[in-house]
């Protein structure tokens, strides 16, 4: 399967199916001599595992890390970083019903269109269980971003019509932020906003429905320089490794869609005599390359594919058939998206990074 290998420097290669033995992935290019806090690791992997909430999968996975090579005495060594995270709570069974059908908007038909053959339980290699993998390594990235004080925040800005409307502070703290972001089971910033978007999600989902969202990421302490000017633009791979996730449908960095209604006299971003400037229209990028302005972006995500309610489809000889969603979904993605948009986050960045020692000879 071609597709499966993120990266320039930083590569990250994944494996695995939904409810095969295990999902894993390989680190390639990660410098050596980085001491890895492993409780890190498996904090992140703890904010994006299924059944940590009411309103998210049922599904029970410790979703444990496995590091199989690249780490010698909590130290990197500059080899191929090896990981795997077993599969435990697997309910195939859930599944039989699709084993002929495809669901509507869903990966079903493309799969059998490409490939000829798919793995119907849970969306085999098309399930956002793959994402386990990137999380792992967005957070020895993270890690390896905040030793130089690069530092990487998202939370869920919108929940159908319902939107965040506290806004982060200019002189925002990334980790007093976190803790605020984290006490909700929704992942945004005001408790009022979280409250409306927790009901709207346990509405939805006592319908039988699914409902998209959004998610904002504000990354502070980049500094200028990064990306390069033609085909990798920085805001580029951000846009890529965005789409690249699950249920993803959209994405905008600065004043996004909005510049269409703006003049350049409004939305230019003039600059201070301190090389700020004095709004952010940009979202922290102008050429392709970073500003040291903050990277603001924001991630659409649609509905969740399978649903409760039934649905006119087609089975694979092309006859009409019944969609029914059975097993466990995500009513809303969003809540635990939040930690994979950092993470995709961070291995741009540090690839970008990496890459950039390259640019000059000083």
């Amino acid at each position: 399967m071609a597709g499966s290998v993120y990266g320039t420097i930083l590569r990250l290669s994944t494996f695995g199916e939904s409810h095969g033995k295990a999902i894993g992935g390989v680190i390639d290019g990660f410098p050596a001599g980085f001491e890895i806090d492993p409780d890190a690791v498996q904090r992140e992997m703890d904010r994006r595992r299924p059944g940590q909430s009411a309103l998210v999968s049922q599904r029970k996975e410790s979703d444990t890390v496995e590091f199989l090579s690249g780490i010698f005495e909590g130290k990197t060594t500059g080899t191929p970083i090896a990981f795997v995270i077993r599969n435990e709570d697997q309910r195939s069974r859930d599944y039989e019903h699709i084993k002929a059908i495809y669901r509507p908007s869903h990966a079903d038909k493309v799969y059998d269109d490409k490939y000829g053959i798919r793995d119907y339980r849970g969306g085999g290699r098309s399930s956002a269980r793959e994402t386990a993998c990137r999380v792992v390594a967005g957070a020895l990235a993270k890690q390896f971003l905040e030793a130089s004080g690069i530092h990487i925040l998202a939370y869920v800005d919108q929940v159908g019509t319902v939107r965040e409307q506290q806004s982060i502070p200019v002189d925002v703290n990334p980790e007093t932020l976190r803790g605020q972001i984290e006490r909700s089971p929704v992942r945004c910033l005001s408790a009022q906003s979280a409250e409306a978007m927790e009901d709207l999600i346990r509405r939805v989902r006592s319908e039988g429905d699914t409902i998209g969202g959004a998610i904002r990421a504000y990354v502070t302490g980049v500094p200028a320089g990064l990306g390069e000017p033609v085909f990798d633009k920085l805001h580029a791979e951000l846009g890529k490794a965005m789409l690249s996730i699950n249920a993803v449908k959209g994405f905008e960095i600065g004043s996004g869609f909005g510049c269409i209604e703006m003049r350049g006299s409004e939305h230019n971003d003039l600059i201070s005599p301190d090389g700020s400037t004095r709004s952010n229209f940009s979202g922290g990028i102008q050429g392709g390359i970073s500003n040291g302005m903050p990277l603001d972006f924001r991630v659409a995500f649609k509905p969740v594919a399978t649903i409760v309610k039934a649905q006119e489809t087609v089975d694979n000889t092309g006859k009409p058939a019944v969609s029914e969603g059975k097993g466990r979904h995500d009513p809303c993605v969003v809540p635990r998206a939040v930690p994979i948009v950092e993470a995709m986050t961070a291995l741009v960045l540090m690839d970008m990074l990496l890459r950039n020692r390259s640019a000059h000879s000083e």
